[in-house]
């Protein structure tokens, strides 16, 4: 199930996930990379943990818990939902 919502992301978030999408080499202490997409090609973003533990996120979680359960294919978190729902989730607060 895919959900498309309308995008309203602040130029300080932009800011900073073109910054850390772009570091393909590490991610900064306090942070996990993740994977979006709901096709082959997926994007990698890099997200603060304390995104974890917003209810809508973990929605997402667990939409990627039941689609891909512990075997991601990508070798790391994948969120099966397209960018500008992943965006919209991490800027609701």
């Amino acid at each position: 199930m895919v959900f498309r919502l309308p995008s309203m992301i602040s130029s300080s978030s932009k800011q900073f996930l073109k910054l850390h999408s772009k570091n393909q080499k590490g991610v900064p202490k306090g942070h996990v990379a993740v994977y979006v997409g709901v096709n082959e090609e997926k994007k990698r973003y890099v997200v603060p943990l304390t995104c974890l533990s917003r209810p809508e996120f973990q929605n997402l979680l667990s939409r990627a818990e039941e689609e891909f359960g512990f075997n991601h294919p990508m070798g790391g978190l994948t969120i099966p939902c397209n960018e500008e729902t992943f965006i919209h989730v991490l800027n609701c607060q």
